[in-house]
């Protein structure tokens, strides 16, 4: 998955690409800013923006963006970015690609970001290179154009901006614009991993377990793995799982295993939550606990894991009991559990009817997986007269929550396309002021 920009509210000198050493030209107020004086690096700057300064021009932007020594202030921020970007200024010109690429202070426009963005790239800003590659790849009101992505990146990536090398590395491992690469992608995830870029350590550590594009190397794998997970990494820290899980390069440790797959799991790492609801449905290292299984395959499900949707209408079965006694005192997760029992006839007289009434009581109270059954019979109109209006509100709230659930995200789609203008607007009306019960 390709990374967003470095931030740019990270710390002064490292966002600014600036150090206390390298004034520019404006070396009394940014003296002031290295020694913490905020007031009289506020008072140069103001000073010499006056007369038209544009590196006084920029800090004082970055001084009202970041709240040094005034109060926050985007209006003021724009002001001075653009007094300075319109002298050419690249550090402005990619600031405001910036805020028109988050909508902070403006409204979001990613065309008008690009053209910041285009203009600070075209004298080398290695920032700015690396986000006009992302909006290219990720086509964000503009055409998406995988070549004109890796043109940015590479550019970026030669200045040894990292996570512009990271995004090379995953487009060669994916084949995205590109022909799929191993060992290209192994050479420049190695050059951010080198810079400290955790996802980079993360998948180089894969790839050493798996042995592609470089000879396999357990070793070298945990190593990156823990570079990563001390991070706080969640594919690193499910990778150590993995590894102690089936024994590679360690002595099989499933206790062990269960500590990394919670650190990731508590991370919304999707495959070591569907591993915890393994663990727990067999006893693996912990004591066999089907409440706790269910709960983990559920978030598993909930972000579009295939295999922890497949084995919860089984797992439903085995706990009818107890889906019974806690759906009856109002427990989400046993409700909608229940609706999937009677949906399926799993031990009960299959009941459409009685599996919507549940789903609906949960899917009230935010349950995902309900919400995502709500939006199936609403827009198939099964159990219930077809309703895109409501499937479009229970799609939309998991998308909400969870915007890499490809079934709900597939199933908003469709429904859109089916919707009149007047629906969608009594739909996103009905989302606005949906709140749980």
């Amino acid at each position: 998955m390709l990374s967003i920009k470095c931030p740019r509210l990270q710390g002064l000198w490292i966002c600014l690409g600036i150090s206390a050493t390298m004034w520019g030209d404006c070396p009394a107020g940014l003296a002031a800013l290295a020694k913490q004086d905020n007031p009289r690096a506020l008072k140069e700057f103001i000073a010499a923006a006056g007369q038209g300064d544009a590196c006084s021009q920029f800090h004082l932007g970055v001084m009202y963006e970041q709240a040094l020594g005034v109060p926050q202030d985007y209006k003021e921020t724009l002001k001075w970015y653009r007094l300075a970007a319109s002298q050419g200024y690249a550090e402005a010109q990619r600031n405001l690609g910036l805020m028109y690429a988050d909508g902070e202070g403006v409204a979001r426009d990613y065309s008008e970001a690009a053209m910041w963005f285009r203009l600070a790239a075209d004298q080398g800003d290695a920032e700015a290179q690396y986000n006009l590659g992302l909006l290219n790849h990720k086509g964000q009101r503009i055409p998406r154009d995988d070549n004109e992505a890796l043109k940015w990146f590479r550019l970026a990536a030669s200045q040894g901006y990292a996570e512009a090398q990271y995004n090379l590395g995953v487009m060669y491992h994916e084949g995205q614009g590109v022909t799929r690469d191993s060992k290209e992608a192994f050479r420049w995830l190695r050059l951010a991993a080198t810079q400290g870029d955790a996802r980079a350590q993360a998948n180089l550590g894969v790839m050493y377990v798996d042995g592609e594009g470089v000879p396999q190397d357990y070793k070298e794998a945990l190593k990156l793995f823990r570079l990563a997970a001390d991070q706080g990494d969640a594919q690193a820290q499910f990778g150590i799982g993995d590894m102690y899980d089936e024994g590679q390069g360690v002595p099989q440790d499933h206790i062990e295993a269960f500590k990394w797959y919670r650190l990731a799991a508590d991370r919304g790492f999707a495959a070591a939550q569907y591993n915890l609801g393994v663990m727990y449905h067999e006893g693996q290292g912990v004591p066999r606990d089907l409440k706790e299984s269910l709960k983990w395959y559920r978030l598993a499900a909930a972000q579009g894991d295939d295999q922890a949707r497949q084995v919860l209408p089984s797992l439903y079965k085995e706990s009818l009991e107890w889906l019974r006694t806690e759906a009856e005192h109002g427990v989400a997760m046993a409700q909608s559990g229940l609706g999937i029992v009677y949906a399926q006839g799993l031990g009960v007289p299959e009941d459409i009817k009685e599996a919507i009434k549940w789903w609906r009581l949960a899917a009230n109270q935010g349950d995902t997986e309900a919400q995502a059954s709500l939006g199936f019979v609403s827009e198939s109109g099964t159990g219930v007269v077809q309703d895109y209006v409501q499937a479009y509100l229970w799609y939309s709230l998991i998308v909400a929550d969870y915007p890499d659930n490809t079934n709900a995200v597939a199933g908003l789609q469709a429904v859109t396309k089916r919707m009149t203008p007047a629906q969608i607007s009594e739909a996103k009306a009905l989302v606005r002021n949906w709140k749980p019960k």
